[in-house]
């Protein structure tokens, strides 16, 4: 892959996790995290300095970086890589504009190509994943073999070859005491997690059937930059590829379906059947992926999941979590129930930083947390969706975690200058999977 010589910074792409979010209660966060005991982990020989590498230098892992470095005042930024060489120089000259003196990171350790996380490993003692989710799983089992703490964004695979990798990696980060956190933040923010014990405890009586939305235009649209050769374009908009991203259900509905599984006390579902296409966003601008998603997921007690993604304009949007229950209905979102037991959660917290403060605070105490079993089981859930949707065939959680399909090529197989596995047709659009014809396991 070709480096870019000609850099122009600009700001990232507007996440739901701003990184440029400056609050007093970060400030107070970080302070605190000083007085934690330093762990006999690993770090810098000879220092209490936790050396930070970021593996994607998108929008969301500048975030992420800038979160580990105010969860942790003894951190510091020390290497990146990502596929394009200018989006590692912009982002580093963009996270120093925040933490001038926490980035440490020489030229020869801004890296480019699918290698350059290799070198990130070596250099770190705690690897922040956030590039393309085909990767998510070598990456993080790459870095805890080299003995590394890792935070890994959502998802954490995009097809049953990538969910064995990760469950290996999270099962072999519990074996040698490190700490591994999923970027799955609903589980970090303090008023989810009320609402959530309060299902629990019977607030709304037993669970019926939940709904799950998350409906919006598209997202992560970029214009093709002059002089990028296919597959440099395709890195630069992996959210629109399915062999980068895994697609929608996969990329985006898995927060929902973590949410609806931690309300299920972390049950599995049985078997979902799904459907979707791509509808109106056609222009190659929006690569190969399904613009709508709906999947019905049956649970054990005879418990309905009706989920539904969207990713088209000019459409109503809601983004929301909906427990039904025999004596009332709990949003998740607004950490509200209606019904017998009404009650609304007041306070405040951000589950971003404090996943982040978590893993710190972890690496520090010398009290390693792992976050595997619901990161694998909640991600899974999302691939056997997004597989039904592909195919149109009912599919079960036995024939998901049976399977071995990766979308290819694998991510060890991957290279520069390699040929991207999909290429734009004659009418001017990407070749879309065709349900009821496709068929992947």
């Amino acid at each position: 892959m070709k480096n870019k010589s000609t850099i122009s910074p600009s700001s990232p792409t507007s996440t739901r996790r701003d990184f440029l979010r400056t609050s007093a209660g970060f400030t107070a966060a970080a302070a605190a995290l000083g007085t934690f005991e330093i762990a006999r982990q690993a770090h810098a020989a000879g220092t209490d300095t936790l050396r930070v590498g970021m593996i994607g230098c998108g929008g969301r892992n500048t975030g992420a970086a800038l979160q580990a470095l105010t969860a942790d005042p003894g951190t510091r930024l020390v290497a990146m890589c990502d596929i394009l060489m200018d989006r590692v120089l912009a982002k580093r000259a963009e996270i120093q504009k925040h933490k001038a003196e926490q980035v440490t990171v020489k030229n020869e350790l801004c890296l480019a190509g699918f290698d350059a996380y290799k070198q990130v490993i070596e250099a770190s003692d705690v690897v922040v994943i956030a590039n393309a989710a085909k990767f998510h799983p070598l990456h993080a089992l790459s870095a805890i073999k080299a003995g590394k703490h890792v935070f890994v964004e959502k998802p954490h695979g995009i097809d049953p070859y990538g969910m064995k990798t990760m469950k290996a990696a999270c099962d072999l980060a519990r074996e040698k005491k490190l700490s591994i956190v999923s970027g799955l933040h609903s589980r970090h923010h303090p008023g989810y997690q009320e609402t959530v014990q309060r299902i629990h405890d019977g607030a709304i009586g037993d669970i019926v059937s939940i709904e799950e939305n998350f409906l919006r235009a598209p997202y992560g649209v970029v214009e093709r930059k002059p002089g990028l050769n296919e597959l440099e374009w395709q890195a630069s908009t992996q959210y629109h590829f399915v062999w980068m991203s895994g697609d929608d259900v996969v990329q985006s509905l898995v927060h929902n379906l973590d949410r609806a599984r931690w309300a299920l006390k972390e049950a599995n579902p049985i078997k979902c059947h799904g459907l979707g296409g791509r509808s109106s966003m056609t222009e190659s601008i929006y690569g190969d992926v399904f613009d709508h998603h709906s999947v019905v997921y049956e649970f054990p007690n005879n418990v309905r999941l009706y989920a539904f993604c969207r990713t088209t304009t000019g459409c109503y949007d809601e983004y929301s979590s909906l427990v039904w229950g025999t004596k009332g209905r709990a949003d998740i979102m607004r950490c509200a129930i209606t019904g017998e037991k009404k009650w609304r959660w007041q306070g405040s917290g951000d589950p971003y930083q404090i996943e982040h403060n978590t893993l710190f605070k972890a690496i520090r105490s010398g009290a390693p947390v792992n976050n595997g079993d619901y990161m694998v089981s909640s991600t899974t859930a999302g691939v056997m969706g997004q597989i039904s949707c592909y195919t149109g065939k009912e599919v079960t959680w036995e024939q998901i975690n049976a399977s071995d399909f990766a979308y290819p090529p694998k991510p060890e197989d991957c290279h520069d200058n390699m040929e991207p596995p999909t290429k734009v047709g004659p009418n001017g659009s990407y070749p879309v999977f065709v349900p009821g014809k496709t068929r992947l396991i």
